[in-house]
This record gives C-alpha cells, structure tokens and sequence, in this order.
C-alpha cells in the first residue's frame, strides 16, 4: 500500500536503524543517557538556545510549554486550527487549566494586528493573557508556512505586552526548506520551540522542546510530572540525530512530489478546490457528486490510503517513503471512473 495519510507513517531506513542499535544508553531520568544527552545539546546549538529536552511526542512537548508558560485561569492566543487547541485533547484546559482565545488566521496563519486585539485588558472579569502560541508550517493551512516578517512582529507584540512566545514547530524544518530562515533565526525570537522528529524527518519517535536553561528546568519538572521520565530511550534518540543529519535537505523532494500531486488533482473533475500547496501537504475539496468515503474506497481498491478531515475535504501528505514511482502510480489512479 502507497500511504499518503500522514508524514508519521514512515518507518526506519536502514542507516536509522543501524544508529538505534549501535547507540549508548544509560537512565535519561538520572540524566545519565548520553544519547539523549547529545541530541539534546545539538538541537539546542542548532538553534542557538541554552537547552532543550527529548519528549515523547509533540502533544507531551506543547503542553509541557504552555503549563510551564501559563497559571491557571490565563488565557492562550492562537489559531482556530492551531494543533494545540484542534488535536491535543483539551490538553490546555485539561493540563494547564487555561483559556483559549482562538483567532481566525489566513490559512491558519494569524497576525500581529489580530494578536494585539485580543491581548486583554488588566480587568478582573478577563483572564489574563500570558501566552501566544504559533504553528509553523500550519497543518490544517494545508502545510501554509508563516511569513518571517509577520512573526517578528507578532514577537514584538509579545515583548510589548509581556506576553511568552512558543512555537508549534513540528515540521519548522519543511518551512525553512522553502523560506531562507535559518533555525537560528527562530531560536533568537520565541521562548520555546518545539520540533517533532517522527514527521518529515523520519525517526519512529520524539520530539524535542527548547528554551533558556531556566525553562528547561521547569519543562523537567513537569514532563516528570506528565509520567514522561524515559530510562534508556537513547535508542530512539539515535533515530532522531540521524534524522537531523541525513533528513532535513531531502524534504524538498517531498515539496516537489506534493507540488506534482497538486498539479495532477486540479486537472479531475471531482476536485471543487486545492488549498496553495508550499510544502508536503495537500488539502482538497471534493464535488458533492464524489462523497468522500466513495473517493477513499476508490484509491484503497488501488493500494493507496488517503485521509479525510471534513465532509468534502481529503488530505494527502507526502514523506520519506513516498518515492517517484509511487508517485507516478498515485497520479495515474487520480483518474477514476
């Protein structure tokens, strides 16, 4: 089966492998494992910040920034469509016991202007806002990446007000594939970032959350707390510094495959519209003609598993394992009876 669902879906190549098993490990929670240890400082000279730490996922990295970020009764600035908010769970209610102002962005996207609108007043009756949360590239913008001018200047509105600055940085390295940036860049403007490295990087499991040593410290605590304390996990870490070794420039390939696939989809007459396809992920929409459950039975009796996140709406997302023959396999099967 050819599966276009997700980025996540990719599984070890065989240099990863041959990392994983050859790692040293020792107990993370005594900080005592040295292959945590070194992804840890390399993300964080990467980016240029005082620390990072190795976290099971990028749901248990988000929500470990806002608890450390916020108190409860604050309220949280981000996208309608942020991940944070649409696919964590209620983590922020349910972790953090905050609020949530949700903006309605371009494509996920949200502005300065919009920030600096809906920072609330010092009024008992209002939660304070203490965080603004950005996602970059945004997922449900159909893998939108943010312009850097426009998050210099939400980051300006955060100094201004007193306000922390994270970033939901899942799959920053696809936006800095296509914008110039550099990962320093963003090191010198948020607060905490956070990367995940079982996406279009290609390692089985983790992410890592970054910051200044005093907030490290504090995401310590808390991950503990959140029952994230690992023992010898320095074999999947291993996964993740190759990954940051041997992953980040190939992502272009999948900028370019998702770019045919776009390409391949405005040309059937069951596609009503395409979101602006800038890096691995396709969004379209279906006529009511082609219903969505028919569409993704259709590519399955064709070996090829497909996503649907709305009525009419059907996500591809190309990755490490989606190669130039099955991608001209998958835009051969885009026609259909």
């Amino acid at each position: 089966m050819i599966d276009l669902r997700s980025d996540t879906v990719t599984r070890p190549t065989h240099g990863m492998l041959e990392a994983m098993f050859s790692a040293p490990v020792g107990d993370d929670v005594f900080g005592e494992d040295p292959t945590i240890n070194a992804l840890e400082q390399k993300v964080a000279a990467l980016f240029g910040v005082e620390a990072a730490i190795y976290c099971a996922s990028g749901t248990m990295a988000n929500q470990i920034a806002i608890k450390v970020h916020t108190r409860p009764g604050d309220e949280v600035i981000c996208a309608n469509t942020a991940h944070i908010y649409y696919y964590e769970g209620g983590g922020i209610a349910f972790n953090s016991g905050a609020s949530v102002c949700l903006l309605e962005g371009n494509r996920g996207r949200i502005s300065a202007a919009q920030v600096l609108a809906n920072v609330n007043p010092d009024d008992v009756h209002r939660p304070v806002t203490s965080l603004v949360c950005l996602e970059n590239t945004m997922n449900k913008g159909g893998g939108a990446v943010y312009d850097f001018a426009e998050i210099q200047a939400i980051a300006k509105v955060c100094k201004d007000h007193n306000l922390k600055f994270h970033l939901d940085g899942a799959r920053l390295f696809n936006a800095l594939a296509v914008n110039g940036q550099t990962p320093e860049d963003y090191g010198q403007i948020f607060d905490s970032i956070s990367i995940c490295l079982s996406k279009g990087l290609g390692a089985p499991v983790g992410s890592v959350l970054m910051g200044n040593t005093a907030f490290i410290h504090q995401a310590r605590r808390i991950r503990k707390a959140f029952g994230g304390g690992m023992r010898q996990a320095g074999y999947l870490a291993a996964a993740g510094i190759y990954a940051l070794d041997h992953h980040v420039e190939r992502l272009k390939d999948d900028h370019r495959r998702a770019q045919t696939l776009g390409k391949a989809l405005e040309s059937m007459p069951y596609v009503e519209s395409i979101l602006p396809i800038e890096t691995n992920i396709i969004y379209f929409n279906l006529i009511e003609a082609m219903p969505t459950q028919v569409f993704l039975q259709k590519l399955e009796s064709k070996g090829i598993y497909a996503f649907s996140t709305g009525p009419k709406a059907i996500r591809f997302v190309t990755h490490l394992d989606f190669t130039d023959e099955m991608l001209e396999q998958v835009v051969k099967s885009l026609v259909m009876d």
